[in-house]
């Protein structure tokens, strides 16, 4: 689904994210960081308190606030690194040398990228351009779809899903020790998929000149073998005058 977005960056600690849909009727959404503090429009709601049960508490609310903030500094790590392939201070990183790899675009040097919290990823460079080619990551699926020998298969899989194939299941009139063998098979199936990580990538390509600065134009993720989101940049602003109330923090 195509989407029409701006991004504003200001170095050290400022980004924002526009989303908007021209084809839906919606308004457009914004998501990014100040500092330590969330932008995010519309706002986040908390969830609702089930009948009966007490308000979430706010120490859970704001340890969840600090767990999306976390989350979206992470993601932009992940796309600045082909703009500026440095460290960030707001989101600090280390790099280590890993080995050399070949790409499509030629021998590529593999750095290992650290960050808190756990964040890892692999970062290749181009050798003799010394352009970023590509960032990958692992994470566990986000769901696990069993598919069932027999039956028709799923026609679509979300992103980041993982399939699995299992074996018929027993007839109705089998011992119901042979059913409860084939549950355990089953659950089983799901477990090792689940703790088995997948595999995300983005790709950097199109570097053009921008006032001095080689910037890529065009952006491909990736999970697993599958696309998931093409990016093509109509224009970059180095150094704008950008409005203050842009990174207004609202609560």
């Amino acid at each position: 689904m195509p989407i029409l977005f701006e991004m504003d960056l200001e170095l050290p600690d400022k980004y924002l994210r526009k989303d908007e849909s021209p084809w839906e009727n919606s308004d457009p959404t914004s998501l990014g960081f100040n500092g330590n503090e969330l932008l995010q429009v519309p706002p986040p709601v908390a969830p609702p308190a089930r009948a009966g049960a007490p308000p979430v508490p706010q120490a859970a609310l704001d340890a969840a606030r600090v767990a999306r903030i976390r989350t979206i500094k992470q993601d932009f790590v992940r796309f600045a690194l082909g703009m500026f392939a440095q460290s960030f201070e707001t989101y600090p990183l280390t790099f280590g040398y890993a080995a050399q790899a070949q790409a499509p675009q030629g021998t590529a040097d593999v750095l290992d990228v650290r960050g808190a919290d756990g964040f890892a990823l692999r970062f290749l460079i181009q050798t003799d351009t010394h352009m970023p080619i590509m960032v990958s990551w692992t994470l566990p699926p986000t769901s696990v779809v069993v598919a069932v020998t027999g039956q028709p298969a799923p026609t679509t899989v979300a992103p980041g899903a993982v399939v699995v194939t299992a074996p018929a299941a027993p007839a109705a009139s089998a011992p119901q020790e042979q059913k409860d063998q084939y549950a355990r098979d089953v659950l089983a199936l799901r477990q090792k998929a689940q703790a088995t990580p997948v595999e995300h990538r983005i790709y950097f390509a199109d570097y053009r000149d921008v006032d001095g600065v080689k910037l890529p134009f065009r952006l491909r993720r990736a999970i697993g073998p599958d696309t998931t989101e093409e990016t093509t940049f109509d224009r970059f602003q180095i150094n704008p005058r950008i409005a203050a109330q842009k990174f207004a923090v609202t609560r």
